[in-house]
């Protein structure tokens, strides 16, 4: 893909949460033991099964290799979009634009299945149900761990803008991924399937750090929005590390014992009834408790079915992390 001046000077990075939303439930589909999120998928894949989502529309969306149709994934229309407004932007997806994606996915799936050839038939109608299906999906299997996600995409976008600030946009590309040179004006992504050429793609460049995607990169060339890249973020390896719970005993004279050990336990997204059975607290003081941590902004609730489930804010993590200097 050649680069103009004007392309270079609209090269940008974005925070995406569809792009990790495909990628996800993708892994999530796979047999195969991942060495990374392995932790993430145990925890994860019994909420999403036992909510139907394995027989739904992102199902038949998302398989686990090949094509991912297109409209799932909007171009960001800012650094970092909310997830509903990225549901917006798939709700509003033009039908001719749904139904181009959708024959090319039969292309590659041999066919569409009754649910699929609904939404081709009439995109405007079907689309509110599946962007209703990603929310649920979210709220299952990303939210609870969206503070964690979202430390490490932007934690790369700081080092990547480092990189451009001190040895400009080319080196920037040559880092990025093994299969990404840049010379003479032009990216090359080596093993790509299509050609990108400039005249098919909008201006400029999104370079969309990613938890889920990877090893390879994944792209998306539609105009008149910019051309997409989605790469592995760095730092991913680190991503679902726990500490010692030991390591807190700072905080306790600060939060009291049993706020601490909530924080601490923690470490993976659980519900009142879940904690209750570690901690050996009662459910009564463990909601109490609770209830506290989150309106100080050191836990966040997300529903999950009947259930709710409580995760640690960056603010806690920042306050444990203190504790193990």
């Amino acid at each position: 893909m050649a680069f103009s001046a004007n392309d270079l000077a609209q090269v940008r990075f974005a925070i995406s949460p569809m792009w990790e939303v495909a990628p996800s439930f993708r892994l999530l589909k796979s047999t195969t033991a991942h060495p990374v999120h392995r932790p993430w998928i145990e925890q994860v894949r019994p909420r999403v099964l036992a909510a139907g989502l394995d027989r739904g529309w992102l199902a038949e969306l998302i398989g686990t290799s090949g094509y991912v149709p297109d409209f799932l994934t909007p171009a960001p229309a800012g650094p970092a979009p909310t997830p509903a407004a990225e549901w917006d932007a798939i709700s509003a997806s033009p039908a001719d634009r749904v139904r181009e994606d959708l024959d090319h996915l039969a292309r590659h799936q041999g066919h569409l299945g009754p649910r699929l050839s609904s939404l081709h038939a009439d995109p405007p109608a079907r689309l509110a149900k599946v962007t209703q299906e990603i929310e649920t999906y979210w709220e299952l299997a990303l939210a609870p761990y969206w503070a964690r996600i979202r430390a490490v995409l932007d934690a790369d976008i700081f080092y990547r803008a480092r990189t451009v600030a001190e040895h400009g946009a080319g080196h920037l590309f040559n880092d990025l991924h093994t299969s990404v040179s840049w010379d003479d004006s032009t990216l090359t992504l080596v093993r790509r399937k299509r050609d990108m050429p400039r005249q098919f793609a909008g201006a400029g460049l999104l370079l969309i750090p990613s938890a889920f995607t990877g090893p390879g990169l994944r792209t998306r060339v539609r105009p008149p929005d910019p051309p997409q890249l989605a790469y592995p973020a760095r730092g991913v390896g680190a991503l679902w590390e726990t500490r010692p719970a030991t390591g807190a005993c700072a905080l306790v004279p600060v939060l009291g014992r049993s706020r601490t050990l909530l924080l601490t336990e923690l470490a993976t997204p659980a519900s009142t009834t879940e904690l209750a059975r570690r901690t050996g607290l009662s459910p009564a003081g463990v909601s109490q408790y609770l209830t506290a941590l989150r309106n100080a902004g050191l836990v966040s609730a997300h529903r999950a079915g009947r259930s709710v489930l409580y995760a640690r804010t960056t603010v806690a993590d920042t306050l444990l992390d203190a504790s193990f200097t």
